[in-house]
């Protein structure tokens, strides 16, 4: 995962991998506001790149499922029937939060940084600093409102950036094609090869009349980028070279050996099981009720896809003695470091701290990561933000937390106001019991003495009588919530509102604690401040000492993969192509959910309609999905696949089953990312669910057979 600036450094590498970039190519593909990345940009928590002059914004399928069940009604179901706008009248909007960033400027502030570090006289002094400093870059930074401003910190600490960002706040769904294309196989699929989804969707970016970002208005207009993503003219095979760009947003590629041990052994498989019996909850109403359903869609496949990530990161982490290879490296480290004398005791010092640290945040992690969960469902997650928010607001506004200041305000708002359409108070109450059923198992040193006092008793009755009052709460109520948003502390803290409403209380009750875990958070966080910075320079100079380059983790910013069209063989023998074909989806198609793929589909593939542009005479038919050996995590999902002219190939959406737990230690043999090649996108465009304006837009007009 590459930062953008490092490519001309890579220059063999790529020529090993196939590209044919020159020198002055190599210098475009570095500029992360040049061609073709500066057509990518973040889309919450996703990627997506313009593919035309209009706005028009590709990503996956599964990122636009807010937007899909936000413009859902029982009547008219959208990710089972799939929505297409004949006109930009028609285009419906994403959102009030939807937001993408367009890079505007790049700015090294690590000097400025690493000065205000310095200065501070303890842990909690430093990540004070810290906070104070990045307010105020970032508010300087944002002094024009257009702009979104965000300090990102490479390896560790060893360098900071400070980007600005165009904010476009009107995004519109434009396409989305049916669940049964977009999401074929279903879940059960997740990280499976062979694969045959559809995974994409268009969104349109809107600014007022006047070129600046805006909220949603009926007259704004398309927005006009500087750069987007030109169709690929070639057919993309076996071998070839291909780069990704994207978001990605978190890797441990260089935790500890004992936090990855963690993870594996504590973390994932608690976490796992929790949200299993979470999604089933779900599952059971959704079964029963299409509008819970609509509502949790998003949130069920965000935990059934989890679920089975952490799952198969465990059995990838056992198969592949990642465990013992992550001790294997850091031993190597500490090895290298020693004999290197009086030199390297500063880096050994640092990861003695690193490993102390870790310790310590483990320490009460069954509590946390109840409480946690706990005050993050429903109207208790409601209240817990509402009285945050009561909290930061007695502060001046460049004290307050992230998320509270006034320029979160609006987003805020919408969050709340929006609260309707995506939960369901009946939902939520089963929610709610499962975590306080969680909370009373928590042995007594654990618990927290004023939840104890609000809950009023460890048995069933306490239980159902607090969920009582949870579902009588005034959250629950949308003109309720408005009138909370302009309560102060003390109507929190000693209203009689406040002392009645379950869910108002609850916040009350909590807070104090989580405001304790915050600042223990930050206290561990001040100290790493101190010492990760000199144990990652450690392990660059170790790596550069043995003839690699060294990248850092991913932290939420523009990173480049690169690779090829390639294979693997899985773990029983069996080599997988590296190409599925629109031939296959038809001989699985069972007709029941999740193989029911649509008719149109069925009989296109029957008739053969392949036209010239799309068929792929090696493998006598549209090509679907590909395999390739790109590093993509968490935030890449949308990410556009590039082919070595710059131009979209694909579109990435998934990883294969060996390469889950690449989060943490990436594989080149093993490692496959998944991708919907462009030709079944425009295949589908064309002859399954009709959208031959986009195609006309992004210059491939609909081909004759």
């Amino acid at each position: 995962m590459w930062t953008p600036q490092q490519l001309p450094e890579l220059a063999s590498q790529l020529k090993q991998s196939g590209a044919r970039a020159t020198p002055k190519q190599l210098a475009q593909w570095a500029d992360p506001k040049g061609d073709p990345l500066g057509a990518v940009v973040p889309l919450g928590g996703c990627t997506a790149s313009f593919v035309s002059p209009k706005g028009l914004l590709l990503t996956n399928h599964h990122c636009a499922l807010g937007a899909i069940g936000l413009n859902s009604t029982p009547q008219r179901n959208l990710s089972r029937d799939g929505f297409k706008s004949g006109t930009n009248n028609e285009e419906v909007s994403a959102g009030p939060n939807a937001r993408i960033f367009v890079l505007d400027s790049v700015q090294d502030v690590t000097a400025r940084v690493q000065a205000a570090l310095n200065g501070a006289a303890d842990p909690l002094a430093r990540i004070a600093a810290l906070d104070a400093l990045e307010r105020q870059l970032v508010g300087d930074c944002e002094k024009q409102s257009d702009y979104g401003c965000r300090l990102y910190s490479y390896s560790g600490g060893n360098r900071y950036e400070l980007q600005r960002s165009l904010e476009i706040r009107d995004l519109r769904l434009v396409y989305a094609p049916p669940e049964a294309i977009g999401n074929f196989g279903g879940e059960s699929e997740n990280w499976l090869w062979p694969r045959h989804s559809g995974d994409f969707a268009f969104y349109r970016a809107y600014v007022g009349k006047d070129g600046k970002p805006a909220p949603y208005a009926i007259d704004n207009v398309p927005y006009q980028p500087k750069r987007w993503l030109k169709i690929a003219d070639k057919p993309l095979g076996a071998g070839d070279f291909i780069m990704l760009a994207g978001f990605p947003s978190l890797t441990n590629r260089y935790a500890m050996a004992d936090d990855f041990q963690a993870n594996a052994e504590w973390t994932y498989p608690t976490v796992a099981a929790h949200y299993k019996r979470l999604a089933a909850l779900i599952d059971a109403e959704s079964r029963k009720n299409p509008q819970i359903a609509s509502k949790y869609a998003s949130t069920l496949r965000g935990w059934q896809g989890a679920a089975k990530n952490y799952e198969s990161q465990i059995e990838s982490i056992r198969r592949a003695g990642t465990t013992q290879i992550k001790r294997n490296e850091e031993t190597e480290l500490l090895q290298w470091l020693r004999g290197k004398g009086a030199t390297g005791q500063s880096a050994l010092a640092a990861h003695a701290r690193l490993v102390e640290l870790g310790q310590q945040a483990r320490e009460q992690r069954d509590r946390d990561l109840v409480l946690g969960q706990l005050s993050a469902t429903g109207s208790l997650a409601a209240a817990s933000q509402l009285y945050r928010s009561a909290i930061e607001r007695s502060k001046p506004d460049a004290q307050r937390e992230n998320g509270y200041r006034d320029r979160d305000r609006a987003a805020f708002e919408n969050g709340l106001k929006q609260m309707d359409r995506r939960t369901d108070p009946r939902m939520d109450r089963q929610l709610q019991n499962y975590w306080l059923h969680e909370y009373v198992k928590l042995p007594k040193e654990h618990r927290v003495a004023a939840i104890d006092a609000w809950l009023e008793g460890d048995d069933e009755k306490s239980i159902k009588r607090a969920l009582d009052r949870i579902a009588k709460s005034r959250l629950n109520n949308p003109e309720q919530r408005a009138n909370w948003l302009k309560t102060d502390r003390a109507g929190f803290e000693q209203g009689k509102d406040a002392s009645k409403d379950g869910a108002i209380s609850f916040a009350v009750a909590i807070m104090p604690t989580l405001l304790q875990m915050e600042q223990e958070i930050r206290g561990r966080a001040g100290e790493t401040l101190l010492v990760r910075p000199v144990y990652l320079k450690a392990l660059a100079d170790f790596r550069k000492s043995v003839g690699k380059l060294a990248y850092p983790d991913a932290n939420g910013s523009l990173r480049v993969s690169y690779g090829t069209v390639t294979p693997y063989t899985k773990d029983n023998g069996v080599r997988q192509l590296p190409f599925t074909r629109v031939d296959e989806i038809a001989a699985r198609s069972t007709g029941t959910a999740p193989f029911n793929a649509p008719q149109a589909l069925l009989d296109a593939v029957a008739a053969k309609r392949y036209s010239v542009a799309l068929l792929d005479k090696r493998l006598e038919s549209v090509p679907v999905n590909f395999l390739a050996d790109l590093d993509i995590s968490g935030g890449n999902s949308g990410s556009p696949v590039l082919d070595g002219q710059g131009k979209l190939a694909g579109i990435a959406f998934d990883n294969n089953w060996e390469s889950v737990s690449s989060s943490w230690l990436f594989d080149p043999a093993a490692t496959r990312t998944i991708s919907v090649d462009q030709r079944y996108m425009r295949w589908i465009l064309q002859e399954v669910f009709p959208a031959p304006r986009l195609l006309a837009e992004m210059g491939v007009p609909a081909s004759a057979k």
